[in-house]
């Protein structure tokens, strides 16, 4: 009977194995000044960085994603212009085919001789493995800048590809673990690429 409600239980299981897609590190590159004290404390509003249109919904999904890891360092919300710092939010998002390595088919020649006679031979092979994935890869970018003297002090840059079929293709999964592994170990040592999971 327990193997039954066993067998019972991983079969009601096997749906949601299909929704966990396996992924890559997000890589993160952080900048910042030499003194941090200023970092983490006061109130900070998340804006669109030149040249982004912060109305989309796509831009919107990544403020919120960004707000929520700023206050759980210790941020303080403030409105749109306000605060003693501002975030400044830019990503970009992109769709590639990556290529076949190599040819999909390929030719070998290969002769030997010996006491028998000699002997010429042609080979041909064909590669029927499938056409790589697509992948959606996207970079998030934030400024922390004090806003009264515009002077930057920190920067961090995150870049995550995944295949396009992944869950976290989506935007509004990939923006919360983007920004998620950007702020991990805030403010990070400057200068430093790291590997998050």
């Amino acid at each position: 009977m327990k193997s039954l409600k066993f067998a019972a239980l991983c079969l009601a299981l096997v749906p949601l194995a299909g929704c966990v897609a396996p992924t890559g590190p997000v890589e993160v590159t952080r900048f910042h000044v030499p003194d941090v004290s200023a970092l983490g404390k006061g109130t900070i509003s998340v804006e669109p960085a030149p040249g982004m249109d912060g109305a989309s919904i796509e831009w919107r999904t990544y403020q919120m994603a960004v707000q929520r890891q700023l206050t759980l360092i210790g941020y303080g919300q403030a409105a749109a212009g306000a605060g003693g710092q501002v975030a400044e939010l830019r990503f970009a998002r992109g769709t590639h085919q990556p290529e076949r390595a190599g040819s999909p088919v390929s030719v070998g020649v290969g002769g030997s001789t010996g006491s028998y006679g000699s002997g010429l031979g042609v080979g041909i092979g064909i590669n029927l493995s499938p056409k790589p994935a697509a992948q959606v890869e996207t970079t998030l970018g934030v400024i922390i800048k004090d806003r009264a003297s515009g002077q930057a002090l920190w920067e961090g840059r995150a870049s995550f590809a995944v295949r396009a079929s992944s869950p976290l293709a989506d935007t509004t999964l990939g923006a919360g673990k983007m920004a998620e592994a950007l702020f991990k170990g805030f403010p990070g040592q400057s200068g430093e690429t790291i590997e998050v999971p």
